[in-house]
C-alpha cells in the first residue's frame, strides 16, 4: 500500500508518496494547492536520502507555478 510523508524541506503542503513496485520503489513529490495536486517530480529511489538535485528540481518548479 502507498505511503505518503510530509516534505517540508520543499515547502508547505508539499508531500512524498511512495510506492513499492516488483523492482523498484518509486517516489512522487506532489504540492496541495487550494484547487489542485500538481506533480513536482516522479523519481525512481535508490538511497535513503532523497537527492538534492530532485528537490532543487521541486523548488523551482512550485515557485514556477505559484508564479
Amino acid at each position: 500500500m502507498p505511503v505518503s510523508r510530509p516534505m517540508p524541506s520543499i515547502g508547505a503542503n508539499c508531500h512524498e508518496l511512495r510506492i513499492n513496485d516488483k523492482s523498484k520503489i518509486w517516489r512522487i513529490v506532489y504540492f496541495i494547492d487550494e484547487d489542485a495536486i500538481v506533480i513536482l517530480e516522479v523519481f525512481a529511489k535508490k538511497t535513503q536520502k532523497t537527492p538534492t538535485e530532485v528537490i532543487d528540481n521541486c523548488k523551482r518548479r512550485m515557485q514556477l507555478y505559484k508564479g
